[in-house]
């Protein structure tokens, strides 16, 4: 089972899954995170700093959330990435996706200025 964290920070919901994102655990994450987007949740940060592995399973899981968070309508920030989570993004071609930032600080400050309605 995988663990997801979450808290509000600067008007935003953190999301902070930890474990393997798979096909086993990424089911869990897609429902815990449609269920906020569904209850009204706009500003989204995905905290990756606990994910140790990500497969196409978890990567699907964020296209969803960057479908439905698309801008002006919503905003969505990945950040805290690990060097082997990064480069499967990269490879994927999936970095050019998403508002990438190093920390939660960072991400938090991102998102604030982007618009969201």
């Amino acid at each position: 089972m995988m663990e997801i964290g979450e808290a509000r920070a600067q008007g935003a919901l953190v999301l902070a899954p930890a474990g393997r994102l798979d096909s086993v655990s990424s089911g869990e994450l897609e429902r815990h995170a449609l269920a906020r987007l569904d209850a009204g949740e706009r500003r989204v940060v995905v905290d990756l700093a606990g994910v140790e592995y990500i497969s196409s399973a978890g990567l699907r899981v964020l296209l969803v959330m960057a479908k439905r968070l698309k801008p002006p309508t919503g905003a969505l920030v990945l950040c805290g990435m690990g060097p082997g989570v990064r480069t499967v993004l990269e490879l994927a071609g999936f970095l050019s996706l998403f508002a990438v930032e190093p920390a939660r600080e960072q991400a938090l400050a991102r998102i604030e200025a982007m618009p969201a309605s």
